[in-house]
């Protein structure tokens, strides 16, 4: 008769233990979505480098931009809101890991009471005490791995609010950058307009007297008040639209804003530097919505491992260690001491289906966590080639605007020498003067306009901050948060 190998009591000890500490997780395995998007941008060549890279304080050059977005990065109200809710998911972390480890409580308990004579063995009412010191200690064992489960979905639900403070982050540099080019803008064209008023009144004042002596028409002198005041008309708008401007400014700053006088060719307000995009792989590390998104989609995994731990027994052990007495000097005399230990295995039976519920219920947030995450790397996408196609032609109408500015700043002063010479009418001045006028302030919100397309590439790539090691998406998904 063969015999029959036997398993050492103490290997199969170990074996049973070492389960027991290590657990299992029914939580499937993470698999970042594939990339719904183009491997590369068809308005830039494919680059290995990346402006999302830089941080934002190198980017921009001018120190005035700089300590305006320093000062609203300190002050911006939504900021302090993503910040807070950083810190409460942060805590809402803490409080969830905390269930994996034993819970241990000091209790000290007293109590008086009378027993009826009818109800004592003795048949005598009876007055007594009972007083209890004790150190009690609960623990949920977490062989199936919910507990685990719950942590870790906590714990990156606490590192998407991150990013989503990141995000808030960049897009409030963002801003802060198209407002102050915005300001710049305003203050180039007011200085246009301004100028353009003075010479206008000349003119008037000019052909005012030329009536006078009766050598003008009314005519000519009524042309002249017309295009007198359609630049005063516009410089009444662009002073209104500047303090409107301001007072964003200060809403995004978080106080009031004194901006002083910069450069009219707004050379200085962003780096000139080339601004490669990089790959669109990129955007998944860069991008702080889209790391967000991965975050989202991790928790909604995890908390499909918990719904399906929800379906096993659950073990738990409790117990008490102290000491009890009828008399408060009698807790610690000998004879007094009192423990109990109290182990509990719990399995579901019938619950009207509420654990399949719950389970089907993570299920679905997997599912729209996912079509989430593939749309925002969409949007991200879609987000950077605009940016680029904006970019490159702005960049060309630019050229073709300093070209036609030149043309008419030359027909401008043939007609004004054909009017002074007597050889046509002043409306042909009034036409010329307003499409160079026209074309002037065109031109400048094609440049702010120009300079306004790097910062939107710049944030689309999820420029402004670089990444921080500490919140990896490859990091364990396990642990307890710094206290």
């Amino acid at each position: 008769m063969r015999a029959r190998y036997r398993r050492p009591a103490t290997s199969v000890a170990c074996l049973a233990a070492s389960m027991l500490l290590a657990g299992c997780s029914f939580a499937p395995a993470h698999v970042r979505p594939p990339q719904p998007v183009p491997q590369g941008y068809a308005a830039s060549a494919s680059d290995s480098s990346s402006i999302a890279r830089v941080g934002w304080y190198d980017f921009f050059h001018e120190e005035q931009l700089r300590a305006l977005i320093a000062a609203a990065l300190e002050n911006n109200r939504d900021i302090r809101i993503a910040s807070g809710r950083v810190a409460e998911a942060r805590a809402s972390w803490r409080i969830q890991g905390s269930a994996l480890y034993p819970q241990f409580d000091a209790v000290a308990t007293g109590t008086r009471g009378r027993t009826p004579a009818d109800l004592s063995v003795t048949g005598q009412a009876v007055t007594g005490n009972q007083i209890y010191a004790q150190l009690s200690a609960g623990w949920e064992i977490d062989f199936w791995g919910r507990l685990r489960n719950l942590n870790a979905a906590a714990r990156a639900q606490y590192l998407a609010t991150e990013e989503a403070r990141r995000a808030i982050a960049t897009d409030l540099i963002a801003q802060v950058a198209n407002g102050y080019l915005l300001e710049r803008e305003y203050e180039e064209r007011v200085a246009l307009a301004s100028r353009t008023i003075t010479t206008r009144e000349d003119a008037l004042r000019i052909l005012r007297r030329r009536y006078e002596v009766g050598s003008g028409s009314k005519l000519e002198m009524t042309q002249a008040q017309t295009l007198l005041a359609q630049a005063q008309t516009a410089l009444q708008a662009l002073d209104q639209d500047r303090e409107v401007n301001r007072n964003a400014l200060a809403l995004l700053v978080g106080r009031p804003v004194d901006i002083r006088p910069g450069p009219l060719g707004l050379a200085e307000a962003a780096p000139e530097v080339v601004l490669p995009p990089g790959l669109p792989s990129e955007l998944l590390v860069n991008r702080p919505d889209i790391v967000a998104a991965e975050y989202v989609l991790r928790a909604a995994e995890a908390n499909i491992g918990a719904a399906r731990a929800a379906f096993f027994p659950n073990i738990s052990l409790t117990g008490a260690f102290g000491t009890a007495s009828s008399e408060l000097d009698g807790l610690f005399k000998g004879g007094s001491l009192s423990w109990n230990f109290t182990p509990t295995l719990s399995l579901p039976l019938f619950n009207a289906g509420r654990l399949k519920g719950n389970l089907d219920v993570a299920k679905a947030r997997q599912v729209i966590a996912v079509a989430d995450y593939e749309g925002t790397v969409q949007t991200a996408f879609r987000d950077v080639s605009d940016a680029l196609v904006r970019r490159r032609q702005l960049g060309l109408q630019i050229e073709t605007t300093r070209t036609m500015l030149a043309a008419l700043q030359e027909r401008a002063r043939l007609a004004q020498l054909r009017f002074d010479n007597g050889r046509s009418a002043y409306l042909e001045v009034l036409d010329a003067q307003r499409d160079l006028f026209d074309t002037e302030q065109a031109l400048v919100q094609l440049r702010r306009a120009h300079l306004g397309s790097a910062v939107a590439l710049y944030a689309a790539l999820g420029g402004g901050f670089i990444q921080n090691p500490a919140f990896d998406i490859n990091a364990a998904e396990t642990g307890n948060p710094a206290q």
